[in-house]
């Protein structure tokens, strides 16, 4: 990114926060770059101070500091917040990043009616992770970038961030596996800790154990893209204690209430 780049939150609770964090963190940015504005501005102001990063009072405000806009509200706020801002966006150097649950290319145009063609927008999904510069963003295999903006958009989300695209009919299973599946995955975790507890270990050095054995398997298989299925069976060995791990979880349907936690979310 170039020192004059400045990204823009318009909403900054912890989805914004993380992304913010993750981007000064890892030096893509620096903190005087981001300019943010919320519905509370005192706690605005405390949390943009905890980054260096810079409180504003409104989207206006945001969308004519900002080169690249982020939409950080809830989905539901999306349209009665940004048609104000609408005008402001007509400017060949800004573009608009998405992160509000739902909204897609289409739904944006549909809102900005005529002046979608002078409005450049990218829809996506983020997760939490970004924050340490380990997420993932789900994005809209459409968008209205420019090739230069979208080269910007790959260097700042990329630093942080795998950035997937699918089509637009898939982004909601997406951001199920990588958005919602961080809570599935952290009861994971606390229960490996409950166990390890149960058997005398101290509670941090159990949850240390199984965060960095979660962080590892995923980096092992983004490095070998071996099939989870091999890779399991590699540390099974015959009769031995992983496998009636592996065994007792099988009886107790632990892959059938994963894929039943995603359909009661698909299915709401």
């Amino acid at each position: 990114m170039t020192d004059s780049t400045t990204i823009g939150f318009i909403g900054f609770g912890n989805m914004g926060q993380a992304i913010a964090r993750g981007l000064i963190e890892s030096g893509t940015v620096g903190a005087d770059q981001i300019v943010a504005c919320a519905a509370h501005y005192d706690k605005l102001v405390a949390s943009t101070k905890a980054i260096g990063a810079r409180a504003v009072h409104d989207p206006i405000e945001v969308a004519a500091a900002a080169d690249v806009i982020i939409v950080a509200i809830k989905p539901y706020q999306v349209e009665a917040v940004m048609k104000p801002v609408v005008q402001t966006l007509v400017n060949e150097s800004k573009f608009v990043v998405s992160i509000a649950a739902g909204w897609t290319l289409e739904k944006f145009q549909r809102m900005l009616g005529e002046m979608s063609e002078l409005i450049h927008v990218q829809c996506t999904i983020p997760n939490t992770p970004m924050a340490v510069g380990k997420g993932v963003l789900v994005t809209e295999d459409v968008d209205t970038l420019t090739p230069e903006q979208r080269n910007r958009f790959e260097a700042l989300f990329g630093s942080i961030a795998l950035i997937e695209r699918v089509d637009t009919a898939h982004m909601g299973i997406a951001m199920c596996i990588a958005g919602c599946a961080p809570a599935f995955t952290e009861m994971y975790m606390e229960a490996l800790g409950d166990a390890g507890v149960k058997y005398g270990l101290q509670r941090a050095t159990a949850y240390r154990l199984a965060a960095k054995m979660i962080e590892g398997v995923g980096a092992l298989y983004m490095s070998e893209g071996e099939h989870p299925g091999a890779m399991k069976d590699a540390v099974c060995s015959p009769g031995g204690t992983t496998i009636k791990g592996v065994a007792s979880l099988e009886e107790s349907a632990f892959r059938g209430a994963v894929i039943k936690a995603v359909d009661a979310i698909e299915q709401r």
